[in-house]
């Protein structure tokens, strides 16, 4: 989650559609533990012909398995169906409209800027703005809510079952967990950095484009078209060599996540696999752990459809990218904003008579009509 004084207040404006989402997220977090338990049965039904069910040993039939088995699973899957709608719709959908409403907030305060705001900061920055830092804030805003519910509730559930299952297996997957952990906070902080310098880059070359649009005629009439496409050349190169740094970093990141998580499943095979032999686990119950295990790291190995993936690097590019839009990039100076005309007009008829008042006013106008100078003259 991303938090911030220009996203705070979306919390509070779309706070029922955002508690639906959790209750559906929740919903679907809690149905979607009890398949391990469906999974520890139908291992030991087929193993050893029968099951545990409700503290009592039945046989493992045919009408058992539809009746106890595949029927809840057709109910889980219609909870999960529908508990997934709704919280896409709501997280997605909230994350949408916060967009939405920053992009207009902020073009409604680039139409009050003046001309010399415009002058001072390159056009093709502010662009920026507007395309590639807010679809990481809107894609960190949905994201980051639906990775924190599920690792507040599915991470919490799921990891106090496989406390009750075997206390020893589940410490021994702290230590690589723990490792995953302090690596995804050192990253973090690399993967922000490498982030700011390739939007700088995008920055770049969008002002250059903006730029040689705005100057077709006066570069043709010097003829310098080969000074700028070689210029333009230097720009993308130097952008595509950002861009591709940052996804090789980024591969390298995902390829180490994806090996403590593999070396994690080693060890609960390797040690589960000592209970079962010492007749401490079964063969169904080891199947069940795997499943809790999981639920856990489902955000780091990968996920559903890519999400998590994807979430996690917008975890890490989000800070950065609310900055920029919050104001670290786009500064509000008070000479930048254009003051209505019936507000200078009353500070020029308060005493800017004679040659004095003149002097001062042009000098107000080179300042950028600061009201406090007006104030002054």
């Amino acid at each position: 989650m991303i938090f911030g004084k220009h996203i705070n207040r979306y919390y509070l404006k779309y706070a029922p559609r955002l508690l639906l989402g959790a209750v559906a997220l929740i919903l679907v977090d809690y149905v979607q533990l009890i398949l391990p338990e469906l999974y520890r049965m139908l291992v030991n039904g087929l193993n050893t012909g029968s099951v545990l069910y409700n503290g009592v040993q039945v046989p493992f039939t045919m009408d058992f398995l539809l009746d106890h088995l595949c029927l809840p699973i057709v109910y889980i899957i219609v909870v999960m169906v529908i508990g997934r709608f709704l919280w896409r719709v709501c997280f997605f959908g909230a994350a949408i409209k916060v967009e939405t409403d920053i992009r207009i907030r902020m073009f409604d305060h680039c139409k009050d800027l003046s001309r010399e705001y415009y002058q001072v900061n390159k056009v093709g920055n502010l662009m920026s703005l507007f395309t590639n830092d807010l679809d990481t804030i809107q894609e960190c805003f949905g994201d980051g809510l639906l990775m924190f519910c599920d690792a507040l509730f599915l991470g919490s559930l799921a990891f106090s079952k496989m406390l009750r299952m075997d206390l020893t297996l589940t410490l021994l997957t702290l230590v690589p967990l723990t490792m995953l952990l302090l690596v995804g906070v050192f990253m973090g902080k690399t993967m922000m950095k490498k982030w700011e310098v390739r939007q700088q880059a995008f920055s770049n070359l969008s002002d250059f484009a903006q730029e040689s649009f705005s100057g077709f005629a006066v570069v043709k009439a010097f003829v310098k078209e080969l000074v700028q496409l070689k210029d333009f050349q230097k720009l993308n190169i130097d952008n595509e060599n950002t861009n591709v740094s940052y996804v090789k970093t980024s591969t390298k990141l995902h390829v180490f996540i994806t090996l403590l998580v593999e070396t994690v499943i080693c060890v609960i095979l390797g040690y589960g696999g000592y209970l079962v032999y010492r007749h401490r686990f079964d063969a169904g119950q080891l199947v069940e752990y795997i499943a809790y295990f999981s639920s856990v790291v489902w955000p780091a190995a990968g996920g559903e459809d890519r999400r998590a993936g994807q979430a996690r690097g917008h975890g890490h590019r989000a800070g950065p990218g609310q900055d920029r839009v919050s104001g670290s990039d786009l500064p509000l100076p008070r000479r930048g904003v254009r003051r209505p005309p019936e507000r200078v007009l009353h500070h020029r008829a308060r005493g800017e008579r004679g040659h004095r008042g003149q002097d001062r006013l042009r000098q107000d106008h080179h300042r950028g009509s600061d009201p406090a100078d007006l104030q002054r003259a």
